[in-house]
């Protein structure tokens, strides 16, 4: 059974809602030192089954996690790349040994700072903790990353509320999800002070977590966006496809304009609206869109606004047409400039193209979402799909293509 869950991120960066759709998977460790400075600007990125095996569409990346200022690192693979959330994400069971090598933060009273990382449907529950983060040859220092543990505390009832903890790699599918959207912190301003706090953080003593108020610099951060340099965006490069297949490989390219090999060109820029979403008109209405690596499918709309029934259970997360529908969408920036561009696309059958034990790449994936145009992975099959970090790391926000 492929995962086939469409979940949004409730992320209050600025007070700034962004949504986006997560799938993740699993990984291997090793010990040694995290490349610097002055080496290649360029990690590689492998679309396929997840490190669970059982993944569709799930973009992955191998990410080197080091106590700060030390050589004791892992090489964590399988974990997800995703454009529509920000920073590092880590379960426990993938950091191994090194777990206990990464300092704890420690809220204002001493007690362990612990993040709530919310879902519509689901939760990420762990603590925020130090460490180098490394891709290519370059290495952010001293970044605060979640490590995924629901054993650390007990889960607090309001986090509790909002859905399950997924907490190991059966329950999120992935090693980890590397968050590199166009903010640098998770929250930001909104979890900064205790009036309106949403709770993505707290400070838990023993069996008793209470909502503590976090510093910007102190929440979960994009650790691209801390890389000494090529630190102003990124680019998500992934082949064309056109029919299924296991895997396909492609690149993620570490700053825009700052090497030969990440100018913008003729690209488009696409800068959010002041709800991070450039417009997405479709079927004569617009929508709020995003362009999201973290999503499995394209997801939009209901059966009833397409026409094309949802797939029976256990595929009910996605549409399943009697023969493959062709479909165009045109987006447009959300502010600023005028940029607009016209997308053709092509929403095959599910349970169709999941009958193939062999293929998890499936560049005409679809599913229902009544309320925003999610362009998930098959958006990026075959475009260079840049994400211009806000300042003082770059001079976005926006996405170009």
């Amino acid at each position: 059974m492929r995962f086939a869950d469409a979940r949004t991120l409730i992320s209050l960066c600025g007070a700034v809602l962004l949504s986006f759709t997560a799938a993740c998977g699993g990984g291997s460790s090793s010990h040694s030192s995290t490349g610097g400075g002055s080496g290649s600007n360029t990690q590689a990125i492998v679309v396929n089954s997840g490190p669970d095996n059982n993944y569709a569409n799930g973009a992955f990346i191998t990410v080197t996690v080091c106590a700060p200022g030390t050589s004791n690192c892992q090489n964590i693979s399988g974990v997800l790349v995703d454009t529509g959330s920000f920073g590092l994400r880590i379960l426990s069971s993938a950091l191994g040994s090194l777990n206990s090598a990464l300092p704890q933060q420690k809220s204002a009273s001493g007690a362990p700072a612990i993040e709530c990382a919310q879902f519509v449907s689901s939760v990420l529950w762990g603590p925020v903790k130090t460490a180098d983060v490394g891709m290519a040859g370059e290495k952010a220092s001293s970044v605060p990353i979640q490590v995924i543990d629901a054993s650390v505390a007990p889960i607090p009832a309001a986090c509790k509320a909002i859905g399950p903890a997924e907490e190991d790699l059966a329950s999120l599918g992935a090693n980890g999800i590397l968050g590199i959207g166009f903010f640098i912190s998770d929250c930001g301003g909104a979890c900064t002070t205790g009036s309106g706090n949403p709770g993505f953080y707290y400070a838990c003593g023993g069996s008793s977590c209470q909502v503590m108020a976090e510093k910007t610099t102190q929440q979960v951060q994009n650790p691209v966006a801390l890389f000494p340099q090529n630190n102003n965006g990124l680019v998500v490069q992934l082949p064309a496809v056109s029919a299924g297949a296991p895997t396909v490989s492609g690149s993620l390219i570490f700053g825009i304009g700052t090497q030969s090999n990440n100018a913008l060109g003729s690209a488009q820029i696409f800068a959010p609206d002041n709800n991070g979403n450039l417009k997405t008109v479709f079927k004569g209405t617009t929508y709020e869109g995003f362009l999201d690596s973290g999503s499995n499918a394209y997801f939009f709309l209901d059966s009833r606004a397409t026409g094309m029934p949802d797939c029976p259970s256990p595929e009910s997360g996605f549409y399943c047409p009697s023969s493959p529908v062709s479909l165009t969408a045109t987006n447009n920036s959300g502010s600023g400039s005028s940029a607009t561009s016209t997308i053709n696309f092509t929403i095959a059958n599910a349970n169709q193209l999941f009958s193939s034990s062999a293929d998890f790449v499936f560049p005409t994936l679809g599913g229902p979402n009544p309320n925003t145009f999610d362009w998930g992975l098959p958006f990026f099959f075959g475009r260079s799909v840049f994400v211009a970090f806000e300042a003082p790391a770059g001079s976005g926000p926006y996405w170009a293509y």
